[in-house]
């Protein structure tokens, strides 16, 4: 079945948009995954698929992708005011000091990337305070004609693509066993994302006291390759 030149861009400009060649670093975080290896708490394949898959059940679905997905509509109906409250409470779920600088940093460089690539509306992104990466890959997603099944899918992905290449270095696993994670993953991800846009704003938010531990607990690890 052809498809039609504006799907074709669309998917060309999510490829690019969850590309790790992206120039925002997002590469040189784990997100806590270090310090859970440095505590024993994943330490193979099946421990590093359980973390990942965890986070993404009760991080990710009951927070960045229903929240996402509102941005998303938010941008795409040009309600900035619904684009601001939906990122600062976003932000305000990052418990720990390493996560906000993270969001704060990733999502200034996709800001300046995107004004880079003629993006104008992105640079008030650039020097606002908070900003979440979320924030401004709905602006990208919205602004390229990417639906918001389609960024939420892009989204789950390329977290999941950089927890798999910190696990491959950490703890650390083979190309094959990285691929076997990706794998895994990709089986779970739709599902995950049909139960974040069927959550109510009531039911948003995190329950991952064990996450918050260990991201706490690499700002002050003794030695380390990432950034949290």
């Amino acid at each position: 079945m052809n498809t039609s030149p504006l799907e074709d861009a669309s998917l060309l400009r999510l490829m690019q948009l969850v590309s790790p060649t992206l120039p925002i670093g997002a590469y040189s975080y784990s997100q806590g995954l270090e310090a859970a290896v440095e505590a024993g708490w994943v330490s193979n394949e099946q421990t590093a698929e359980s973390w990942i898959d965890s986070i993404l059940a009760y991080g990710l679905v009951g927070a960045d992708l229903p929240v996402l997905a509102r941005l998303h509509g938010a941008w795409s109906s040009d309600n900035i005011g619904a684009v601001e409250y939906w990122n600062d409470f976003l932000y305000a779920l990052r418990e720990t000091a390493e996560l906000r600088s993270e969001d704060m940093h990733l999502g200034r460089a996709l800001a300046k990337t995107l004004v880079g690539l003629d993006m104008e509306v992105a640079a008030f992104w650039q020097n606002r305070k908070p900003i979440t990466f979320a924030g401004v890959f709905a602006l990208a997603a919205v602004c390229w004609g990417i639906n918001v099944r389609q960024a939420l899918l892009g989204y789950a992905w390329t977290w999941a693509e950089n927890q798999v290449a910190a696990a491959i270095k950490l703890v650390p696993l083979g190309q094959s066993m990285g691929q076997r994670l990706l794998t895994s993953l990709i089986g779970v991800i739709p599902e995950r994302i049909d139960e974040a846009l069927s959550l109510p704003d009531e039911s948003l938010g995190r329950s991952l006291p064990g996450y918050s531990l260990v991201s706490m607990a690499h700002e002050h690890q003794y030695s380390r390759m990432f950034r949290s």
